[in-house]
């Protein structure tokens, strides 16, 4: 029997085609509850304050690339959304004098216009951010060479080769978006074989990066947080780290400061990978399935479900 169709964009799946149940149970979740859904394989950690919030961010840099040599080099799978982490990497891998020149750092994701990624001097570009926040102004005698910063192209074929050459990735970061993904990995649209039902998780999981098509949502999103609310300076393609790379790291951490996703979707992905209701409509949910996740909470952003007018 077909799904409900989404309340926002009827073409397309997404968390408003969930079950009422899971909804219902979502709003009653506090805090204090949340805390408590860590299970083996999915621990929720809950911060007091953003300056320790965004300092436990930059450590995970700091400690996969202190584990990293030349004989096994280790590195970094990290987003744009979060960026509050970037400077403070940088501080701490110049004040200390580490030298990360044999750690790596792969970009989660890219926009794509008219079949290509975005240039570096794209306003918008991910690439650019990471290298003007941190690989620029880390000391040229400290950091790793270009050759170990591996930013995904729309022709994916070298990005994805990166992932199969021996460096092992010790955590994949990530923040969470209104639709629920994690990179772009967004729901997809309502049609064709998922036309009544969204794909199963084990047809997801098979994705690798690739060149997605954005739900409406994460453009409206991506105008809210990063285009000052102009949505036609938003791509409506991105190409984005897979499934498939995801379960190649070893641990996955996702970064709840409550400037991305809202009081409600911060809840339900803790819920549904608590609780192992792994659901394509809600992307982030299939981690229920990876071993080693940790969902970061500032607890001054988690919010509330209550109705309140504004």
């Amino acid at each position: 029997m077909p799904r409900k169709l989404s309340a926002i964009a009827p073409d397309w799946w997404d968390y408003t085609t969930l079950d009422q149940e899971i909804i219902a149970d979502t709003v009653r979740l506090t805090p204090e509850k949340m805390a408590k859904l860590s299970r083996p394989g999915f621990k929720v950690v809950l911060y007091d304050t953003l300056e320790d919030f965004y300092l436990a961010e930059a450590l995970e840099y700091i400690h996969a690339w202190k584990e990293s040599t030349n004989d096994n080099p280790v590195g970094v799978c990290g987003p744009i959304g979060p960026t509050e982490q970037l400077p403070l990497v940088v501080r701490l891998v110049n004040e200390l004098g580490l030298d990360i020149r044999s750690g790596h750092f792969w970009g989660m994701d890219e926009w794509v216009v008219d079949g290509v990624e975005v240039p570096v001097s794209h306003p918008l570009s991910f690439e650019r951010c990471d290298r003007a926040m941190c690989f620029s102004r880390i000391d040229k005698k400290l950091r790793m060479p270009d050759a170990n910063l591996h930013f995904p192209k729309a022709d994916t074929a070298a990005y994805r080769a990166t992932w199969e050459t021996g460096v092992r990735c010790a955590v994949m970061q990530g923040g969470q978006g209104d639709v629920k993904h994690w990179a772009f990995n967004d729901p997809p649209r309502r049609k064709g074989r998922w036309k009544d039902n969204p794909p199963p998780p084990e047809e997801y999981r098979k994705l690798a990066t690739r060149v997605v098509e954005l739900h409406p949502l994460t453009v409206a999103q991506n105008a809210r947080t990063s285009g000052g609310g102009n949505i036609s300076l938003v791509p409506t393609q991105a190409v984005s780290v897979g499934p498939q790379e995801t379960w190649k790291a070893e641990k996955v951490s996702i970064w709840h400061a409550g400037t991305h996703d809202n009081a409600f979707g911060q809840r339900l992905t803790c819920l549904m990978i608590s609780q192992r209701i792994p659901d394509s409509s809600v992307p982030m949910s299939l981690l229920a399935d990876h071993p080693n996740v940790q969902f970061n909470y500032y607890r001054g952003g988690i919010g509330s479900c209550g109705i309140e007018m504004h």
